[in-house]
């Protein structure tokens, strides 16, 4: 083990918390949330400044981070406080160019990393599922550059990126690997549909569709039709960060459910005091702890072969979805009515869990990559 990196995690993690217990409460969120765009830019620069964002990417990319253990780090602690500024959009667009992009495209990451751009990656569509091989977006090569055509779904602070990294299929059929490229476009050019809403759990996505958009020839990312390599990696990243980011909000809602049930009195003493009650708070302490497990196993297989680090990825997105259903069913049921206002944070925290577990991929999809790619050698 690297102690020395150990340390300096363990140090990213406590300033982290720290400046979130000072300056991110549940209203601070709320606020936020409620904004047209989701989140706030003056927020965005603040975790700039602090080197959340560079925490986020590798040294030779402009950060000072970017290993899967930073990662889970990071969001572990955005989501014990169920932060909804894009990190994770930034993560996905930001991973992608760093693994593919050119130099000019890579200055943009630094503007990023400075809190100075808002990047976002549109890679899925309406009826693609979690399949990212299912791409039907086409980019047709003219005279003049691209012509981009199609429609990307729930692409997430979509309203408000400066920039999108796209896919589109420049070959091959639709559920094909190759064909699949890249395309870095202005997230505010004329002639780009963009529709943003808010989600259910706090955050901003967007729908966004091409009509006979033409691009410039130089918004290529990578080599024309090598992109799923690229996308499978930036994702994979997604996937622990999403991870991580659930164990951090069970952690919370299984703080809040503990001082509740030491408070809340029936029959003259502590809820917490029946042993039905204990032997429900043990089962999900396990199954929350068995999540951690399955999240640093991840995090020390980023650099592992394909099938070694897809298969560590599935495994813990699988258990951090069907554990976070549990623990969001659970604490509610344990709070009664209380834990369902909208005034009281443990249902935002209830509501981010679920829908965590649908993104890039649920429970289910992720126990079948598992399966698929079986279990790696020891």
């Amino acid at each position: 083990m690297d102690f020395t990196h150990s340390e300096e995690r363990r140090m990213l993690g406590e300033t982290v918390r720290r400046f979130l217990a000072d300056n991110y409460p549940i209203e601070t969120r709320h606020t936020a949330a409620g904004t047209e765009t989701g989140f706030t830019r003056e927020t965005w620069r603040a975790f700039a400044e602090l080197g959340l964002i560079a925490a986020l990417f590798r040294e030779e990319d402009g950060g000072f981070g970017g290993t899967g253990h930073d990662i889970a780090v990071l969001f572990e602690e955005l989501g014990r406080s169920l932060v909804v500024e894009p990190f994770l959009p930034t993560l996905l667009a930001g991973t992608a160019l760093a693994l593919a992009g050119n130099e000019q495209q890579k200055r943009l990451l630094s503007a990023a990393i400075a809190g100075e751009a808002v990047l976002t990656l549109a890679h899925g569509e309406p009826d693609s599922r979690y399949e990212l091989s299912r791409v039907t977006a086409s980019a047709q090569r003219t005279d003049k550059g691209w012509v981009l055509n199609g429609r990307k779904a729930v692409v997430l602070n979509g309203d408000a990126a400066d920039r999108i990294v796209v896919t589109a299929r420049t070959g091959g059929e639709a559920d094909e690997e190759a064909g699949i490229s890249l395309f870095l476009i202005d997230g505010k050019m004329e002639g780009l549909t963009v529709r943003g809403y808010p989600t259910i759990d706090g955050l901003h996505a967007a729908e966004v569709s091409f009509n006979d958009l033409l691009i410039d020839a130089g918004c290529l990312v990578g080599k024309e039709g090598a992109g799923y390599a690229t996308v499978e990696r930036a994702t994979g990243m997604g996937v622990l960060a999403l991870a991580a980011e659930a164990l951090g909000a069970m952690e919370t809602a299984k703080d809040m459910t503990l001082d509740y049930l030491q408070t809340r009195k029936q029959f003259g003493k502590p809820i917490g005091a029946f042993q039905a009650i204990q032997h429900r708070m043990v089962d999900m302490l396990t199954e929350v702890e068995q999540v951690r497990s399955t999240i640093i196993n991840a995090a020390s297989r980023m650099t592992a072969s394909d099938a070694e680090r897809e298969w560590s990825l599935s495994a813990a997105k699988h258990l951090a979805g069907k554990t976070g259903r549990l623990v969001a069913e659970e604490t509610i049921q344990l709070h009664g009515a209380i834990g369902m206002t909208w005034e009281y944070a443990l249902g935002h925290y209830a509501k981010r869990l679920v829908m965590i577990d649908h993104m890039l991929g649920d429970a289910d999809h992720h126990l079948q990559r598992a399966m698929h790619y079986a279990r790696p050698a020891a």
